[in-house]
Parts: structure tokens; C-alpha cells; sequence
């Protein structure tokens, strides 16, 4: 096959999208051009007919919409046969009878490729299906068909894919304990189980690893927290493959072994556990090399399919070992499948109360030279984790439980180090460390302690670089909870006997409860943000603490949004931070510093600067496993190649939407929403571009300030002026130079002088400064010209 033959790649595992045989996306326009490719790949090679296509896109179609459907259809074969000669017939989307199909090999699709690598997996030996499912798994980059799994002509695809891939997981692990690799498995498993707790398999085959690493108490625990679980949640009893598995477990059956015999070696499909009336010891009795989409854990009729799993895991608090929450201040078993079953730089079970953040920040555990020999395996009991980091974790989590009282505060207190840890895991990290934050916060708050509250709040000390906040709702609890917590623990510092924490102490906490205040108030209008955020900082200098006045910092950045032009101010924040932090070892703040620089140069025009700080930034992510930060630098590198001015407009919206792919798991929806069309329509605007946005793009908060643009691009000026007029003042954030610049060019546009003279006077402080660009992620450009056309 020649080079020109080869198709494209085409993806579904994740936002649909295309790629070109060197591997570069495919900009493929709207959604509706990418609902059409994905319905297409749906119909796996069949016909599609053209009225099921109108059916399937348009819940009120258009005057012509069979006429747009070719429209859709023309530019998609433009975009994956772009050396096609005119009038020659398509061979990728093809024509067909009464409808379009699309043919490609299986090789092409993601979704199919992954399927085969799956069903292939079972047949092989473990060590090569263990490196064939890695590849696998890989492959997802997102829930499979992201922006249209929901829609009824997806929706069954995309939870057999879900399915399916939840069944590859699962025989991954069986891989691995075939390999001897039980404590692997078991760190990939507690994470996999406490996401879907209705999958049966994944507890079965979690115990199993346990009980092979040596750990039978934990494996039974397991085993009777899937029992209590199934039976409070779901009024059902076991399966026969998690009830033979705990009986063996208890009479320490020969044939489970422990890591001496691989499962591999035993019947297809027997990973441990006897078989019980024709089972194979397995909760689905599902069989090594099964249909793929079969994937285990059917508790019986009441299995949730993957899709659903996953909500009703953060509903029950993440459930692991005997239901315990992270909320409820247990930070044994419970607390490890809230960290995924990993060492994350220094989160630890039994966290300081204290700030010290290079404990926090400190590099993982290396190998020892000379490994500990303080535990001597048993015959027939393998030893303890291989895996330094794991071993570590392992045992100070099981020391912990075994000294600290289960109803001790100091568990909610470890408890609240372990989220802040958590939370700079990103997506569903932390979208758990929220959600059990004001858990930790209530129930701090129920025990009437304000001095336990004030650490309960201030330690959560989570590096903040985006000014929208993720959850309005729930940061305002938090507020309310820190302005309660500090009139208590005001009082309490007038009242000196009968407490033993000292002024100076309380004078820490105090400055915590403001920096959190200033930090949760985040883009809106009330005066109580930059006033706390100053007196945190005040209090922060006066005590001489490092990591204190870091958090300070970020609280007064969040809080330089009073006006546009501030640009300058924000930098000297960065350059502080960056210093700060690197004398003191304070790496998550240094890393937010290098990136507070990145936006702050990027606005100023100093893109060599905001280089030097966007590699740095990565580099620092890297070292300390933060994968958030690249959220942030693969958006600086499509603003980058958008500012040059010498990338085609297609290869920038590429990149655009390539960046855009990485918040579908960041758990950061106060960034992630509206952002990418945002994105795309500063980059038409700046280049003259048709906009050629349909009516059902989504715009997320920023609506009132794109739609006066878009009306006018399709003719609509009366009620584009109507729109003009009812769009209200940028929020105080990170793009309100952005937003006001559209306001202006819609102004211009109408001739609405006086919203031009609004504009006008709020975008003049920011002559100097490019629109949008100092948020590190897009731009319209120089403010001057905006501020230009206002004055025509």
C-alpha cells in the first residue's frame, strides 16, 4: 500500500476526531460534521440511510436538511481524502443506494482496533496480553464517543465499549497474577473497584491479588465490604464466585496460591477461586477469552453497566474495604482507594497538621540499595510489595489503623491532607477531593471545635490557577463555613485559659480561613475576597512562614481582577511565588508560580519568557507527577501556534481541539465549559473567517458575549443588537479583556456607540496588553485595535 493509500485514523475512544497517516488531527469543523462521521462508525460498514441520518441529527431539522447533510458529507470527504482528484468517487464515505457508508479497514478505527486487541488479548501468553492491553487501554482517551454518548444512536455503542473496556482492566490484572505481579494488580484493581463497586469480578479478583500478596485479612475485608455493600445498597447476596472465593481464603485453599502457580496455567478463565456447580470461581463465570463486551462482574441480573457505576461509586463515598468513606475521617483501607492505591508525593495517612509542604511535595521513595528485611515470608506467602512507594504506603497505612482510634479527629484531619493530595491527581481525583472536602468540612464543624475546623479548612491548600470556579454552590458552603469558623475562633482567642493553642497559632489558622475565603470567591464582585485576600498576606509576612504566604499569594492573584490591564501585577505575584517556593521546596506553588508568569507574559506579549516558563512548569509536573499542569502548557502551545500568525487556520483549530481534548477527564468544569468555541471564535474573528458555528454550540458561560457575533454572522442584526444590549460586564477573571473586546467588535459592528464607549473606558488600562492572551489558552489580539475602532 503507498502512503497516498493509507486512510486515515479515526476516533471514537474519546471526542471523535480524525487523524492524518502522520498522525496529526484532522480538523473535521462543527459537531455536525462529527455526529455524521461517528454515526457513520457506528453502522460499522452498513449503509446508512439518508433519512435515518436527518432522523439521528436533528431533533427539528432544517428547511433543507438533506441539503446540509451533503453539505456535512462533502466537507468530511474534503478533510479524509484531501488528495482526492476533483469528480473522482470517494472511497472512504461513500455513496451507496439510499445512503452513506464509510469503508475503512478495521485497523483504522480506534474502537474496532481496540476490540480485536481485546479478543486477541485472551489467546496469548500473559506477558504478551499484559503488553497488548496496556496498548489497549491506552488507546482511551476520554468516555467513547464523548460529546454524543448520550445520543439514542450512540448510546448502546458507547456503553458496550464502556463495557468493554472495564473487562480489559479486569483481565489485565488476571495477567499480572498470572506473571507473579499480585501487588501491581492490586493497586490497579482498588482504584477499578472503588469506581465501579457493582462489578463483582473486580472485588473477586482484588481479594484474590491481596490474598496473594499475603494480606488474607485484607483480602477477607474486601470480600465482606462487596457483601455489605450488594446487600445495604442493592438488597442482594453474592455471587457464587466472591462466596467460594472467601470460603478458600478462609481454609487457605491449596489451589488459590500465592503467586507460585500462575492462573494462567489453569483453566481458561481460572484466576483462583474453586469452581462451584460448573463455575470457574468467577462472579460472571465469564471464561479466559470470552466474547469481547462480555466483561465480569453481572451481579446476577442487578449489574449496573460501567456508565452508571461510576456516579453511584461517589454517591457511596468511593466504596472499599467495609464501605468507609473518606468523608468519615477513616483514612485506612478507605483512605487508600481515595489516592488510587498509590503514593502521591507525600500524601500521608497520618498527615502533619502542620504546613509543611516539602514533605508534602518530596520526591517518591527510591530503591533501596539494601531492602528491609524486618518482615521474613511465611512458606508458601509471598513477600511484601516489590514496589517501594506501594511497600511504604502498605505499611504506615496499617500502622495508622492499627494505633490511631477509629473515632480520633486526628483522622479527619489526616484525612483532609490525603484530598489536598488527591485533588492535584486531577479528573476524578478531584472531583472526589471536592466532593469529600465539605463532607470533612461538616463534619469537622458538627464536633464544635473551631480550632479543628480552621485545620480541617486551611489545610486544603490546593494550588488554584483558573478564575472560574468548578462549583459555585459548593464554594460558597465553603465560604460560609470559614467566615463561621473564624468569628469562633476570634472569640476563642480572647478567652486565653482553658485552650492550648496559642495566638500565634490561631493567628495561622485566622490567615488560612482568609486565603481560602479570597481563593473560593474567586471572579465575582464582593469586596470580601480582596480584603481577605490582603490580610492573609498580612498576617502570612508578619509570622515569617513560607508556605503560608505561597497560599497567601495565590489567594491575592486570584484577587488582581478588579480591572483589565493588571497584567504587570500578576507577573510580580509569579516571579514571588517561583522564588519563594524554590528556596523553601514548596514544588506545587513554584509549579503554579511558572505558570501565573506564563499567562502574565503571554498577555504583555513576551512569549519567550512565557517559553521559558511553560517548560519549566512541565518539568516540575514531570518530577512530581502533577498531570493538571499539562492541561494548562498543551493550551499555551496552541496559543503559541496561534499567535505566530504563520500556522494555516485549519492546523491551529487542530491544535485547539487537541488541547480541548485533554479537560474531558481534567474535572475542572469551570474551565472546560465553553472554552474550546470560544477558543474557535477568537481565532475566525482575528483571521476574517466565516465563524461557521451551528445553532446547538454550546458557549457555556461565555453565551452573552459570543452570541451578538453570531447573530451578525448570519444576518440577524436586530436581534443582534438585542443580544448586544443585554450582555452585562465581564466576570473579574482571566478573560474579561476577552469578553469585552467582543463586546466592542459587536458594538463596532452595530454601531452602538454608546456600548463602544463602555468598552472603550474598561479595555484603555489594557492598551498594552493582547486580549484574552493572559489567560495562556487564546487571544483576539492587540487591545489597541479595539480600542482603535471604538474611537472611529
Amino acid at each position: 500500500m503507498s502512503p497516498a493509500d493509507v486512510p486515515p485514523g479515526l476516533g471514537v475512544l474519546g471526542p471523535v476526531t480524525a487523524w492524518d497517516r502522520d498522525g496529526n488531527t484532522i480538523a473535521l469543523k462543527g459537531p455536525r460534521h462529527r455526529s455524521v462521521l461517528a454515526r457513520l462508525i457506528v453502522a460499522r460498514g452498513r449503509v446508512v440511510p439518508v433519512a435515518h441520518l436527518v432522523d439521528d441529527l436533528w431533533d427539528d431539522p432544517p428547511a433543507d436538511p438533506v441539503g446540509a447533510l451533503r453539505t456535512f458529507v462533502a466537507a468530511l470527504r474534503r478533510a479524509l481524502e484531501p488528495d482526492r482528484s476533483p469528480r473522482t468517487p470517494a472511497r472512504l464515505l461513500v455513496t451507496e443506494g439510499p445512503g452513506y457508508a464509510l469503508r475503512v479497514p478495521t485497523d483504522a478505527v480506534d474502537a474496532w482496533w481496540f476490540e480485536r486487541a481485546v479478543a486477541d488479548a485472551g489467546k496469548l501468553p500473559p506477558e504478551e496480553a499484559t503488553v497488548r492491553l496496556d496498548e489497549a487501554l491506552g488507546r482511551w482517551r476520554g468516555p467513547a464517543y464523548a460529546e454524543f454518548a448520550e445520543q439514542p444512536w450512540a448510546r448502546a455503542d458507547s456503553r458496550r465499549l464502556t463495557e468493554l473496556r472495564l473487562h480489559a482492566v479486569e483481565l489485565r490484572a488476571e495477567a499480572l497474577m498470572s506473571l507473579g505481579e499480585a501487588d501491581r494488580a492490586a493497586a490497579d484493581l482498588r482504584a477499578h473497584g472503588a469506581e465501579h463497586p457493582w462489578r463483582e469480578n473486580a472485588w473477586r479478583l482484588l481479594a484474590l491479588a491481596l490474598y496473594r500478596t499475603g494480606r488474607q485479612a485484607d483480602a477477607l475485608e474486601v470480600l465482606r465490604g462487596a457483601r455489605t455493600l450488594l446487600a445495604d445498597q442493592l438488597g442482594i447476596d453474592p455471587g457464587p464466585g466472591l462466596r467460594a472465593l472467601e470460603e478458600d481464603i478462609l481454609q487457605q485453599a491449596e489451589h488459590l496460591g500465592r503467586g507460585d502457580r500462575p492462573a494462567w496455567a489453569g483453566r481458561p478463565g481460572e484466576a483462583g477461586g474453586r469452581a462451584r456447580g460448573g463455575q470457574s470461581g468467577q462472579a460472571d463465570g465469564r471464561a479466559w477469552g470470552g466474547r469481547p463486551g462480555q466483561g465480569g462482574g453481572r451481579a446476577r441480573g442487578n449489574h449496573l453497566a460501567g456508565d452508571g457505576a461510576s456516579g453511584q461509586a461517589d454517591r457511596l463515598g468511593q466504596v472499599d474495604h467495609g464501605a468507609r468513606t473518606v468523608a468519615s475521617g477513616q483514612v485506612d483501607h478507605g483512605a487508600r482507594t481515595a489516592a488510587s492505591g498509590q503514593v502521591d508525593h507525600g500524601a500521608r495517612p497520618a498527615a502533619s497538621t502542620q504546613a509543611d509542604h516539602r514533605a508534602r511535595t518530596a520526591h517518591p521513595a527510591q530503591p533501596d540499595r539494601n531492602p528491609p528485611t524486618d518482615r521474613t515470608a511465611r512458606p508458601g506467602e509471598a513477600p511484601a510489595p516489590a514496589n517501594p512507594a506501594g511497600r511504604v504506603w502498605e505499611q504506615v497505612a496499617a500502622a495508622y489503623d492499627r494505633t490511631v482510634a477509629p473515632d480520633a479527629r486526628a483522622r479527619l484531619e489526616s484525612t483532609t491532607g490525603l484530598l489536598r493530595n488527591l485533588a492535584v491527581t486531577g479528573g476524578s481525583g478531584l472531583l472526589a477531593a471536592r466532593e469529600h472536602r465539605l463532607a470533612a468540612v461538616a463534619a469537622a464543624e458538627e464536633l464544635g471545635d473551631p480550632e479543628l475546623t480552621a485545620r480541617v479548612i486551611g489545610a486544603y491548600d490546593v494550588p488554584a490557577i483558573w478564575t472560574r470556579l468548578d462549583d459555585p454552590e459548593q464554594a460558597a458552603q465553603v465560604v460560609a463555613a470559614a467566615e463561621r469558623t473564624l468569628t469562633a475562633l476570634t472569640a476563642l482567642s480572647s478567652t486565653a485559659h482553658g485552650h492550648a493553642a496559642t495566638p500565634a497559632a490561631h493567628e495561622a489558622d485566622k490567615a488560612r480561613l482568609l486565603a481560602t475565603i479570597a481563593l473560593e470567591s474567586r471572579g465575582t464582585r464582593l469586596a470580601r475576597g480582596p480584603q481577605a485576600a490582603r490580610r492573609a498576606e498580612e498576617i502570612a509576612r508578619r509570622l515569617d512562614d513560607p508556605a503560608l504566604l505561597a497560599f497567601a499569594l495565590n489567594a491575592g492573584f486570584m484577587q488582581t481582577f478588579d480591572r483589565t490591564g493588571l497584567a504587570p501585577r500578576r507577573d510580580g505575584i509569579g516571579a514571588e511565588l517561583v522564588a519563594l517556593s524554590a528556596r523553601h521546596g514548596l514544588s506545587t506553588f513554584e509549579t503554579l508560580g511558572h505558570l501565573v508568569r506564563l499567562q502574565a507574559r503571554s498577555a504583555l506579549g513576551d512569549f519567550t519568557t512565557a517559553d521559558h516558563h511553560a517548560v519549566a512548569a512541565d518539568a516540575l509536573a514531570v518530577r512530581h507527577e502533577r498531570p493538571l499542569v499539562g492541561v494548562f502548557t498543551r493550551w499555551y502551545a496552541a496559543l503559541r501556534l496561534d499567535t505566530t500568525g504563520r500556522a494555516p487556520a485549519t492546523e491551529v483549530e487542530a491544535a485547539y481541539r487537541d488541547a480541548a481534548a485533554l479537560l474531558g477527564g481534567a474535572g475542572m468544569p469551570g474551565l472546560s465549559h465553553g472554552l474550546l468555541p470560544l477558543a474557535l471564535l477568537c481565532l475566525r474573528l482575528r483571521r476574517t473567517l466565516p465563524l461557521d458555528f451551528d445553532d446547538h454550540t454550546d458557549w457555556g458561560p461565555y453565551a452573552p458575549w459570543a452570541r451578538p457575533l453570531f447573530l451578525l454572522d448570519r444576518g440577524r442584526r436586530s436581534e443582534a443588537a438585542e443580544a448586544l444590549h443585554a450582555t452585562p460586564e465581564p466576570p473579574r477573571d482571566l478573560l474579561q479583556e476577552a469578553l469585552w473586546c467582543l463586546t466592542a467588535q459587536a458594538a463596532v459592528a452595530l454601531g452602538d456607540r454608546r456600548t463602544m464607549a463602555r468598552a472603550h473606558a474598561a479595555l484603555i488600562p489594557a492598551a498594552n496588553e493582547l486580549a484574552g492572551a493572559g489567560s495562556g489558552l487564546l487571544t483576539l489580539g492587540p487591545v489597541a485595535g479595539y480600542l482603535e475602532l471604538c474611537s472611529g
